[in-house]
Order: C-alpha cells, then structure tokens, then sequence
C-alpha cells in the first residue's frame, strides 16, 4: 500500500497560479485523511498558500501535508500551528546576477520574446529563478496559447543550457523555465521527503503534467517513484478519486485470520 502520495500544482491540481477549485479541495481533504500527501512545484511558497492552503477543507489534517515549494528547493511542514521551513537551498547573489544575464541571453537569441507582457518576466523567488515568458500577472488564457506543445520554451532552454552549465533548468507551468541549483529539482525533493518523512520512494506515486523529458516533473520519474502522467486538474480528480477509494478500501479489509 502507498504511503505517500506526491503531487505537481499548477496544471495538475489547478490552472497555472490559480486556486485549487471546490472539488479538488474536497478531494485533497479526504485524501489527507487515508495517506499523507507532499506537493512539489516551481512556485514559492506565498503561492502554494494563496493556491492551495488557503482554499483547503477547514479541518484538513495539516499534519499530513508537506509543501515543497520552488521545485523541492524548500522544504515546509505544519507544525504547532504554522508552517515551519525545514530547508532552503538558496542562491548567492553573484549565482543570482549569473542567471539573470544568461536567461536574457537566450530569451533574446531564441526570437521568442514577447511584444506584450503582464509584469516582470523574471522572478527571484530565493532558491529558484523563475523566467515568465508572458510576466508574472499573465491572463490564464493568453498563457495557454503562447505554448502549448512546449516548442518555444525547449528552444530557450537549448540555449540556455550551455550557458548554465552549473545549475538545473527545467520547463515549468505554461509558460515558465525554472532555474535551480545543480542537482536541486524535484528529484531532489522527493529523496528529501524520503529521508524526512522515512517513506521508501517505492512507497510514493507522483502526479504531474509535466513528466516528459526536460519537464519540471521528470525528475520525479528518474528517482524511481511511480509516476502518473495527467493532462489537466480534472484528470487528477479522477486518480485521486480512484486513490481515495482503493486506500479506504484496503484499510477496511479484515485482518486475516
């Protein structure tokens, strides 16, 4: 039986920097209370509340969350009533000033820079840098069109990936490339969530929508975990229904005699 269910947040548990909607907090709440349930993604950790957190069931047991924000590169559990950072694997400034320059780099080399943009288009989230390619205030729908099949963003990054030749660079949301330091990814974090929660990774199943190489999910898929690919949130209410009602099951079951 699985202990530890792992999941991805924008475009698996809701639209890129949107909340989580009423079913899926219903969902999420009966989740927590048959199997403890982590979330990694590339946002930092003011959005996961905002998204997330504050959307959940009132008596969720947050006990049972654990949130990793800006792809594992921070580590928070709920613990005497707040969260508290276990870890943050956070840039210096001359590491910060090093991405900066070379995501400008490639974006302008790729000729895919936007004419139109909705706030800043590269945040210092810390221990991440993110590249927004349409800003950070984007309209959900002009984000959707921009790249659907990826195409763009694996342009940049084939770019950017020589210039960074020390750090991590993932594809992330709909519009997004994620920077990290090296080896710090959602990898990563699962082997922290394993090493903290002492949950073998045989006993975790990762959901995410970006699973395929050069996602900000595929990591998760090289550790070893089972991985479930998923399309969009209403995707992922179907596994964790189906989740839900196979762990309740087994919990019923009679011990045998």
């Amino acid at each position: 039986m699985k202990k530890l269910i792992v999941f991805d947040l924008d475009g698996t548990l809701a639209p890129s920097k949107s909340a989580i909607d009423a079913e899926m907090s219903a969902l999420l709440g009966a989740l927590l209370n048959v199997v403890q349930v982590a979330i990694i993604s590339g946002g930092g950790f003011p959005q996961f509340e905002t998204q997330l957190v504050a959307n959940l069931p009132k008596n969720a047991p947050l006990d049972k969350l654990s949130l990793l924000p800006t792809c594992g590169t921070r580590f928070y559990q709920y613990k005497d009533g707040g969260w508290q950072l276990l870890y943050a694997e956070d840039f210096s400034e001359a590491e910060k000033t090093t991405i900066i320059d070379a995501l400008k780099k490639a974006v302008a080399a790729s000729g895919f820079a936007s004419q139109q943009v909705w706030g800043e288009t590269i945040e210092d989230r810390g221990s991440q840098i993110t590249y927004s390619a349409l800003g950070q205030q984007a309209p959900l729908d002009a984000k959707e069109k921009w790249d659907p099949d990826f195409a763009k963003r694996k342009a940049i990054k084939a770019l950017l990936d020589p210039m960074l030749p020390n750090f991590s660079v993932h594809m992330g949301g709909t519009t997004s490339i994620d920077v990290t330091k090296p080896g710090i990814d959602k990898a990563y974090g699962i082997r922290k969530l394993r090493d903290i929660l002492e949950i073998p990774i045989a006993e975790m199943i990762y959901v995410g929508d970006a699973l395929f190489p050069g996602g900000n999910d595929y990591p998760a898929r090289e550790t070893g975990s089972v991985c479930i690919q998923v399309r969009d949130p209403d995707e992922t209410k179907r596994v964790i229904e189906t989740t839900v009602a196979c762990l309740s099951d087994s919990t019923r079951e009679s011990p045998k005699p």
